[in-house]
């Protein structure tokens, strides 16, 4: 992924020609805006303010972060976060020829298919949610949405942004939400599914009953190197960061998907600024760290941001599959109803009894002949993660 940060220009207001309706705000920082203020619009909700939070301070690069609001008074009525970025139209290819291609002729020509991009939605969300006041009323909220929509497409013109899109909104799309899109000219393109498990079932055993007789025989035989391991959940990183790093980066080398690339602040920000909501999972065999699980989690929903693994030495031990089973273990021990596992390797997720949401990415070029052709040739760029794991 190449990716270049955008200058960050002043906050900007855009009040409406209606004198009754709310007033639009753009904004650099969440910090200036207040933690209840914004939550309010997201309940329900585990990466919230604080969340957002450490996502901005973890000094990702390539990325500019933005807040739109829709305020009246002192209450934001509707909300959603974004960013700014060079984006390169192949990042959700997987590895292969197209790719190669496409990354060789930008070594020659260095903006070939990356285009500025102003999106609303977050890179290191699991979804975008469009987030309103609770008081306000649904027939009210298409009509807040557009008005956020077309402050936020304003700021992209600011900022030199060619590309507006929305990324990774879950299905059933908000009522009214779809015909706001379309009449700006908006294209649909589909995103990666977010694979989640209901906790239906009172113990492991119980689970494995629910999944096919193949899938069950083939767990069981793989956490049979679960004596081998030692699980520790810890609240802070100390001194074993830098190897939590090691392992996130060579996973990321072996992903198919690439876009953000985190921060040791990112990981340590998510455990400081969102305590008692998140812990790491380590995984050692002797005492060698092998693999390490990011997680937060309110009371009902434990949420898998990252599992990093050592790719040789992991797969011996089938470490991704134990701590699927360990997770699904937590869930059960503190009474939690939903395991979110997050949207890549769904197929093998599926497999282990996991259900799909389907999520919709939405784009807009400003030339309108260049959105045609974009739109065309989407199809090309669709999301596809759904490749088996090893270990």
């Amino acid at each position: 992924m190449q990716q270049q940060a955008l200058k960050v220009r002043s906050p900007e207001t855009q009040v409406s020609r209606d004198p009754t309706s709310a007033a639009a705000m753009i904004l650099p920082s969440i910090r200036m805006l207040d933690r209840d203020a914004w939550n309010a619009c997201f309940p329900g909700e585990i990466e919230t303010y604080d969340y957002l939070l450490a996502v901005e301070e973890a000094g990702i690069d390539g990325f500019e972060w933005r807040y739109a609001i829709m305020r009246e008074g002192d209450d934001i009525v509707a909300a959603m976060p974004a960013f700014l970025c060079r984006y390169a139209l192949e990042t959700t290819l997987e590895a292969g020829r197209f790719r190669r291609t496409v990354e060789g002729i930008r070594r020659i020509f260095s903006g070939f298919l990356t285009l500025r991009l102003a999106c609303l939605g977050s890179p290191c969300t699991e979804t975008a949610s469009i987030g309103f006041h609770p008081d306000i009323a649904q027939a009210r909220r298409p009509a807040l949405f557009a008005e956020l929509l077309d402050a936020f497409e304003a700021h992209a013109r600011l900022e030199g942004c060619s590309l507006t899109a929305l990324k990774d909104l879950p299905y059933p799309i908000p009522s009214g939400v779809e015909p706001v899109l379309s009449v700006r000219g908006y294209a649909e393109i589909g995103g990666l599914p977010t694979a989640w498990t209901d906790i239906r079932f009172g113990t492991i055993e119980a689970y494995f009953a629910t999944l096919s007789t193949a899938t069950r025989k083939d767990m069981r035989r793989k956490l049979r190197s679960r004596q081998e391991v030692r699980v520790e959940y810890r609240t802070e990183f100390g001194d074993l960061l830098p190897r939590v790093m090691q392992l996130y980066r060579e996973t990321r080398e072996r992903s198919g998907l690439q876009f953000e690339e985190l921060t040791p602040a990112y990981f340590e920000g998510v455990l400081k600024g969102m305590p008692g909501r998140s812990f790491c999972a380590m995984y050692f065999v002797g005492d060698e760290l092998l693999a390490a699980n990011l997680l937060i989690h309110d009371e009902d929903r434990l949420v898998d941001k990252f599992f990093c693994m050592d790719g040789q030495k992991g797969r011996s031990y089938n470490l991704y599959y134990l701590s699927w089973c360990a997770n699904i273990e937590y869930c059960l021990s503190h009474s939690m109803g939903r395991y979110q596992s997050g949207q890549a390797y769904y197929r093998n997720k599926v497999r282990l009894g996991s259900c799909l949401t389907a999520n919709a990415m939405y784009f807009r070029h400003s030339n309108s002949l260049l959105q045609f052709i974009l739109k065309t040739i989407s199809p090309l760029f669709a999301a596809d993660d759904g490749g088996e794991v090893q270990g």
